[in-house]
């Protein structure tokens, strides 16, 4: 401790000092030799140590605008995050925090006594929060005391679980139609955040990032755990199995080809397919590469997946289709538009780049009803936008020789 003793300081700074004393005498400490039944105690009493801790934090941050405001930061959080080189958006978070506790004074007493801790002390605080506005005031306080004293025996998942239920305890006659109100909450804001993006690594590998409603989570892992049989591996020695991400990765896989395409929505006026165009010979001798739109695969993958795969192998070279329906049919057969995205893999609109199972079939040299024909020859693949402007009468629009369509606006 410095030069200026305890009783000089705030009682804050006082406990920080003898803290920050007590760490130092145990720097050079190597817990290895610890007993079991010392290992587990420290391991208790420190967790505890530092929510406790991190409450003090919480408390002079919620307190600390006139430090933010003494050097112009935005608040208290940005200045703390910019002076001891935290993330913004967690010390955001902890501000928050720390304002919603100066609200429920029972979750903060239990923090500050250590008989809960800060996730703990978070899921209370949502759970009270996410109460609709009709509960009676006198239901909180009760329903936070209760919550409070199961975070005895729960850790945070539970008490989550809990938290949804803790009125049909402390207001039973107001239980059924809360829950209802209060799923049909959740589930608006599950759909809110759900999302799918990709991001192509470059090496063959594509990662996809999702976030969907637990109930969909589950749905999917369920279908994923028939893939990975678990009971197959019984035999196996621990050390030797596959990690249960790759595996779930594997079973991912196996689940996409095993969904049946005829039961899918229709995508660009066909069942949900996926092309792979390969040479013939490339086919037949299992050398050489395959196509997916742009992107190369094995002959090998792609005979496997024309065996395996609801996937329609687009053979170059050979004659299996009739594809040409001439002016026996208006519209292009679902043949057809395979056959037209094989060799239009998006809209031929100059500068555009909707892929062709979204795009429309245009006959390019005459519409059907003025006698053009319904074939490969003089079919197009157009986005909605650009098949919408080659029926405008107010843009022209020409073939070009690589098949793209370009279009002027009339004078």
């Amino acid at each position: 401790m410095s030069a200026e003793t305890s009783s000089d300081l705030h009682p804050v700074l006082a406990a920080v000092a003898v803290v920050d004393d007590a760490l130092r005498d145990v720097v050079d400490i190597d817990p290895m030799y610890m007993s079991v039944q010392d290992k587990g105690s420290a391991l208790l009493a420190l967790s505890s140590l530092i929510d406790r801790a991190d409450e003090l934090r919480m408390r002079v941050l919620a307190a600390a605008d006139d430090l933010a405001a003494e050097e112009g930061a935005r608040d208290a959080a940005a200045w703390l995050a910019h002076h001891a080189r935290l993330d913004r958006g967690e010390c955001r978070r902890r501000l928050r925090l720390a304002r919603s506790l100066q609200e429920r004074e029972t979750t903060a007493a239990a923090l500050r006594r250590g008989e809960i801790n800060v996730a703990q002390a978070e899921v209370v605080l949502r759970a009270i929060d996410d109460l609709p506005d009709e509960i009676d005031d006198a239901v909180r306080p009760a329903a936070e005391e209760r919550l409070v004293e199961e975070a005895g025996r729960f850790g945070p998942r539970a008490l989550r679980v809990l938290g949804r239920r803790v009125v049909d305890v402390v207001a039973p006659e107001v239980a059924e139609d809360l829950e209802r109100r209060l799923l049909e909450k959740e589930e608006a804001r599950a759909a809110r955040r759900t999302f799918l993006t990709t991001r192509r690594n470059g090496d063959g590998t594509t990662d996809i990032r999702i976030r969907v409603s637990d109930l969909v989570c589950n749905r999917l892992l369920t279908y994923l755990e028939a893939f990975t049989s678990p009971r197959r591996e019984s035999g196996v020695p621990a050390d030797e199995r596959e990690p249960h991400g790759q595996r779930l990765g594997a079973a991912f896989a196996s689940f996409l080809e095993a969904v049946d395409p005829a039961r899918l929505p229709l995508h660009g006026g066909d069942a949900t397919t996926l092309l792979v165009s390969v040479d013939l010979e490339v086919l037949r001798s299992g050398l050489g590469v395959a196509h997916v739109g742009d992107e190369p695969l094995s002959a090998a993958e792609a005979r496997r997946l024309a065996c395996t795969a609801n996937i329609i192998p687009v053979v170059l070279g050979g004659a299996s289709q009739v594809l040409d329906a001439g002016r026996t049919r208006r519209l292009f057969s679902p043949v057809q538009r395979k056959a037209l995205a094989a060799t239009q893999p998006t809209c031929r609109g100059v500068g555009c780049d909707i892929p062709a199972a979204w795009c429309e079939a245009h006959h390019a040299a005459e519409t059907w009803a003025k006698g053009g024909l319904t074939n490969l020859a003089d079919g197009v693949l157009l986005c909605s936008f650009h098949h919408r402007r080659v029926h405008d009468v107010h843009y022209e629009h020409e073939r070009m020789s690589d098949g793209r369509v370009r279009f002027h606006r009339r004078n």
